[in-house]
C-alpha cells in the first residue's frame, strides 16, 4: 500500500479538496479488496446496512425520482462491521493516519464505509457534498475512495471541483436527476470545468465532504465497482441528521453530545 505522503501531496489536497493516489494498491492488495469486498456485498443480500433489514432501493419511499435515483449506483454500507476482511481492510491505521495528515487533524472515526457499484447503463451521480449528509457538521471530515475497476469517463468516473470546499456550506441539493442542482446553491461553480478523475483499479482518492464532486453515468456493459469510507474527524458533535443512526441510537443523543461510541464508529487511528 502506498500509504506515505511528501508535503506536496498533503499541500495540494488541503488545496483542491481531492488527491488522487496511484498504484495505491499493488496488485495482490487489489485482488484481496476485490474478494473482501465482492463477499461482503454478496453476503447482504442486498441488505443496505449491517444491524438494519432495509434493502437496496426500499428507502427512497414516495421519491418521484426514486426509479431514476435507484440506477445511480447500489450503495451497501458498513460491511466492515458484517465481514471481518473488510474490517481489516477499513480499520487499517495506515489509512487512517492519511486521512489525519491530509486534513490536518488528530485522528479520525469510521463514519461509514460503503461499496458503491454503478451497475452497466448506471445514471450519473448528480454533484454534491457529503459531509450535510451526515449526523456531525465538521468541514474536516474526508472520504476514500479505491477503485476496483478502472473509472473511465465511458463508466463513471468521479468528477471534482477544485478548492470548492473552501466556498460551500451546508446547503446541499443530494443526489438528484439534475446533474447541475449544485449550481442553484453554488453558481460560482456553474462555468468551471471539473476535473475529471480517471483512475486504473487500484488508484485510491482522498477528498473533502465539502468539496464539490459527481460521477458519469456508466456508458458500458461491466459494472463499476468502489470501495469507500468516510472519515469522521475524533471530537465530532452530533447536529440532529440520523443519517446511518439507528433509530435506537438516535434515542440516545442530543444535538451537542459527542459520537463516540467505539462499536459504531471506532477510531482509525489518533495522534
Amino acid at each position: 500500500m502506498k500509504w506515505q505522503m511528501s508535503q506536496d501531496q498533503v499541500a495540494a489536497f488541503q488545496r483542491d479538496g481531492f488527491l488522487i493516489i496511484e498504484d495505491f494498491l499493488d496488485p495482490g492488495e487489489l485482488e484481496r479488496w476485490r474478494t473482501s469486498v465482492d463477499r461482503a456485498v454478496l453476503e447482504r443480500d442486498g441488505r443496505k446496512f449491517a444491524n438494519q433489514d432495509i434493502k437496496i432501493g426500499e428507502d427512497d419511499g414516495i421519491n418521484p425520482d426514486a426509479d431514476y435515483y435507484g440506477k445511480v449506483f447500489d450503495q451497501l454500507l458498513n460491511l466492515w462491521q458484517s465481514d471481518d476482511e473488510v474490517r481489516e481492510l477499513i480499520l487499517d491505521p495506515r489509512i487512517g493516519e492519511m486521512a489525519s495528515t491530509l486534513a490536518g487533524i488528530d485522528g479520525v472515526r469510521v463514519w461509514h464505509d460503503q461499496a458503491l457499484i454503478k451497475r452497466p447503463w448506471g445514471n450519473p451521480t448528480g454533484f454534491h457534498l457529503d459531509t450535510p449528509f451526515w449526523s456531525f457538521s465538521n468541514r474536516n471530515a474526508l472520504s476514500i475512495w479505491v477503485a476496483l475497476d478502472d473509472a473511465t469517463t465511458e463508466n463513471g468516473c468521479l468528477c471534482f471541483f477544485p478548492g470548492s470546499h473552501q466556498h460551500t456550506t451546508f446547503e446541499n441539493p443530494g443526489i438528484t436527476k439534475n446533474l447541475d442542482a449544485i449550481f442553484d446553491m453554488y453558481p460560482e461553480f456553474r462555468n468551471q470545468e471539473p476535473v475529471r478523475a480517471t483512475m486504473k483499479a487500484g488508484t485510491a482518492s482522498f477528498h473533502n465532504g465539502m468539496c464539490v464532486h459527481g460521477a458519469g453515468a456508466n456508458m458500458t456493459t461491466q459494472p463499476r465497482r468502489a470501495m469507500t469510507c468516510a472519515f469522521m474527524p475524533v471530537g465530532s458533535t452530533f447536529n440532529g441528521e440520523q443519517n446511518i443512526l439507528t433509530d435506537e441510537q438516535l434515542a440516545t443523543l442530543s444535538v451537542g453530545d459527542e459520537l463516540c461510541d467505539d462499536e459504531q464508529n471506532p477510531i482509525v487511528f489518533q495522534h
